[in-house]
């Protein structure tokens, strides 16, 4: 395959119009449908369907254009790494931090230092959930991420970071603070949650089934700025890992109480791809990331930051 056609595909995949594909290209439309229909020739399938619309992309062309993605971001690593050869390090750097985790104090240090040490280097930062951070890594869509998790996938290495404990996050409109609460006091109030595929849901999910605790789930939500509202008004509780939990402290009108019987806790670890090399600037901002990490892998203690 041509790798100047694979930049075709991806760009009418994305813009959804060979028209204006053809009009950001600077080509002529019937030359930009002819090199798509090359292309068609060489992988012998339909790419895309053509609407009044515009085009979708069929099953083979969304597998295509998640190759294709990963195929000319390599690209574009290597030929960033022979421009650099001995000269300073630049170019684009993405770094997925899970929001409500430790992950989220991370990031003005960490864009401080690469400024220091590498100001060439431009980050990109994507603050959304393990499970979508993880994916993008594995489509070599993302270099690197911070995020709770740390199974065995096929595709992903993980560097373990911290472990911290979960802590129950309570208006004090609905109770009186406590420093500890037991994960039955805890079933008794209406529960906000991220929805199931997140893995911290998953570790609290398995706690109450572990103990045979029956627990309401009155709301699954997933932004942050809600959640702190949510609790401002007293309208339920909470589950986070401890620094997380300490953040949401003052928006939320809240407070905070270690699980026990059973205590929980979860894993923050740094995520990147077990197959798909870094490039250069990738390679020095994980060097900086994880030198910003303190990790301490028999305690719970907060993210401490070097330095």
């Amino acid at each position: 395959m041509n790798l100047r056609r694979l930049k075709y595909f991806v760009k009418i995949v994305d813009i959804g119009s060979l028209t204006q594909a053809a009009d950001v290209l600077h080509i002529a439309q019937p030359a930009l449908s002819q090199q798509l229909a090359t292309l068609e020739g060489e992988v012998k399938q339909q790419l895309v369907i053509r609407t009044q619309r515009g085009v979708i992309p069929t099953d083979a062309g969304k597998i295509l254009y998640a190759h294709a993605q990963a195929i000319l971001r390599q690209c574009d690593h290597a030929q960033s790494a022979i421009d650099g050869a001995g000269k300073a390090l630049t170019g684009h750097v993405s770094v997925g931090l899970a929001p409500g985790t430790a992950a989220q104090q991370l990031a003005l240090p960490l864009m401080e230092e690469v400024q220091r040490q590498h100001p060439g280097i431009i980050l990109y930062f994507n603050e959304n959930f393990g499970t979508t951070l993880s994916e993008l890594i594995m489509n070599g869509r993302m270099d690197m991420a911070v995020i709770y998790d740390n199974r065995q996938i096929h595709g992903l290495r993980f560097i373990s970071l911290m472990k911290e404990d979960l802590f129950f996050v309570c208006p004090h409109a609905l109770g009186s603070p406590v420093s500890s609460v037991s994960l039955t006091e805890v079933a008794g109030f209406n529960l906000f949650l991220p929805r199931i595929y997140n893995i911290m849901r998953k570790v609290i999910d398995d706690a109450f089934i572990r103990q045979g605790i029956p627990y309401r789930v009155s709301c699954e939500i997933e932004s942050q700025t809600t959640l702190n509202g949510a609790l401002a008004a007293g309208l339920g509780c909470t589950i986070m890992p401890e620094s997380a939990a300490r953040a949401m402290l003052e928006p939320a009108g809240a407070w905070m109480a270690k699980i026990i019987n059973p205590e929980i806790r979860t894993s923050l670890s740094f995520c990147m791809s077990d197959h798909l090399p870094l490039s250069q600037p990738a390679e020095a901002v994980k060097d900086i990331l994880l030198a910003l990490m303190a990790p301490r892998s028999n305690d719970n203690t907060p993210l401490m930051l070097a330095g």
